[in-house]
């Protein structure tokens, strides 16, 4: 036998919704296998947790996808910013996103949608502080946070009003 060959396991999750099943290699970190699978959204950037850009949602909360051995999510829900927009119809987030000029690169923008999710989720009605503190996991290098904070206040703005 190969010193190469290694067991892969199942990993049973949802994602966006829908269950899947992936062979994985037991130390394959969770931004990898989604990468792999097709979730482009999810970036790699450090590889140490200090970026964001492979922020998705577990079971509802941010985390950073690179330091996450896939199989520790067995049985989790991942939501990813494949999930916000219904067909070609963006989620209010993504239209405040762009409508406030808070996408440069665009790299940053994928983790920063889904920490804003997750905050608005938690509280619909945030400070420019809690946006702050939301994104405190996201590095941004075009941005200067100015716009994308604004995004989000905007996004809440018209939540507010639309339930009106």
């Amino acid at each position: 036998m190969s010193l190469r060959t290694r067991e892969t396991i199942k990993l049973k999750l949802k994602i966006n919704g829908e269950d899947n099943c992936f062979a994985i290699l037991p130390g394959d970190r969770l931004s990898t296998v989604l990468r792999r699978e097709g979730y482009l959204s999810v970036k790699t950037g450090c590889y140490t947790g200090d970026c964001g850009t492979c922020t998705v949602l577990l079971d509802g909360q941010p985390i950073v996808s690179c330091l996450m051995l896939a199989a520790q999510a067995q049985g989790s829900s991942l939501t990813t910013v494949e999930a916000l927009a219904q067909g070609s119809e963006l989620h209010l987030l993504q239209k405040a996103f762009l409508d406030e000029g808070a996408v440069q690169c665009g790299f940053c923008t994928p983790g920063m949608l889904l920490s804003a999710l997750a905050l608005l989720r938690r509280v619909p009605h945030p400070s420019e502080e809690q946006v702050r503190e939301a994104f405190s996991g996201n590095l941004c290098r075009c941005t200067g946070y100015e716009r994308p904070v604004r995004a989000v206040l905007k996004a809440a703005a018209a939540t507010e009003e639309s339930s009106k």
